[in-house]
């Protein structure tokens, strides 16, 4: 491993609990409540999709539009694009808090994406910012004795370049000004496209210790081949500006030909060979890929036999329960 100074990865041969858009498996997703409760369950770290307002406030939101997580249409039904998606960049924050977060819907946005989760039109969920989670966890971190990290993910750079934004050097002041710059910190700070993480790193100057987000090429988050930066010449790239990488969870296994056993994949070995953390995403209790039977064997497999340094999880409790 790297030789650098994040002390929780000293403190556990465990893997470190990320709670994945807060405690996403029970409340609607980047919630202040889903944040909390998070916390309380347990999480190590916990993960803030960030997205900029028309007013250049970090917003945290998983998607650039506003259509599958809250009642935007039912607000401000006339301020769609042509696109028929409604952006958060158009929305200044002071419009943002008159919506309602709901669970995610579906892309065709008639259901729920998972059924079995929060139910619709139920309690008030309102977006926060990036400044409103980092207090809230700075606060328990205070007055718990706790010190729960943050694992920020700017969305689409290269989208809010188009749009006028530096959406990176936004972030990266906001989270100097409550104390994140350097690898000694409570942070790790991700992205999918590498460009913006060399920009970051070499141009910003940030010593933020980077994950390099790694997708499938087809969900098009960024300009990146995937394909080739799983490859063991791509992975010696990332391992020049990241300290780890960020794969789906079917990246880092295959299943035998011969015994249908689960065994780790060549992208496991490339990142271990060159220094590199792996933090997988995400362990679903309600979406569990084909190839594990059940989700207990699930999250063994990538903590006991994979060793992952972290793991990206909806359900902080059920995976901090099955690794034990």
């Amino acid at each position: 491993m790297k030789n650098i100074n994040i002390a929780i990865l000293l403190e556990s041969n465990l893997s470190l609990i990320i709670a994945h858009r807060g405690a996403s498996g029970y409340l609607p997703e980047h919630t202040l409540e889903a944040a909390a409760y998070a916390y309380a369950l347990g999480a190590d770290y916990i993960e803030q999709d960030i997205v900029l307002s028309k007013d250049l406030i970090p917003v945290v939101m998983h998607d650039i539009y506003l259509d599958f997580t809250t009642n935007v249409k039912r607000i401000f039904p006339n301020r769609k694009r042509e696109d028929g998606h409604w952006y958060v960049r158009d929305f200044e924050l002071s419009e943002l808090k008159k919506l309602n977060v709901n669970e995610r819907l579906k892309s065709d946005a008639t259901e729920k994406a998972f059924l079995n989760r929060y139910p619709l039109e139920r309690g008030t969920f309102k977006i926060c910012t990036l400044k409103e989670q980092i207090e809230l966890i700075q606060g328990l971190n205070k007055s718990t004795q706790r010190n729960v990290g943050i694992y920020p993910e700017i969305k689409n750079p290269s989208w809010h370049r188009h749009e006028g934004l530096d959406i990176s050097s936004v972030t990266l002041g906001q989270l100097e000004d409550y104390g994140y710059t350097s690898k000694k910190d409570k942070i790790f700070f991700q992205c999918f496209d590498s460009n913006e993480l060399r920009r970051i790193k070499y141009e910003l100057n940030s010593s933020l210790p980077l994950i390099q987000l790694i997708g499938n090429n087809a969900w098009n988050e960024s300009g990146d081949d995937y394909s080739q930066m799983v490859s063991l010449e791509g992975i010696e790239n990332v391992s020049k500006y990241a300290i780890g990488i960020g794969p789906y969870l079917q990246l880092l296994y295959r299943v035998s030909s011969l015994d249908g056993d689960i065994k780790a994949s060549k992208l496991s070995h490339h990142a271990r060979n060159n220094g590199l953390y792996i933090h997988p995403y995400t362990i679903r209790k309600d979406s569990i890929p084909l190839d594990f039977d059940d989700f207990e064997k699930m999250v063994k497999w990538f903590t006991l036999e994979l060793k992952v340094d972290a793991l990206f999880t909806d359900f902080v409790d059920l995976t901090v329960q099955a690794m034990k």
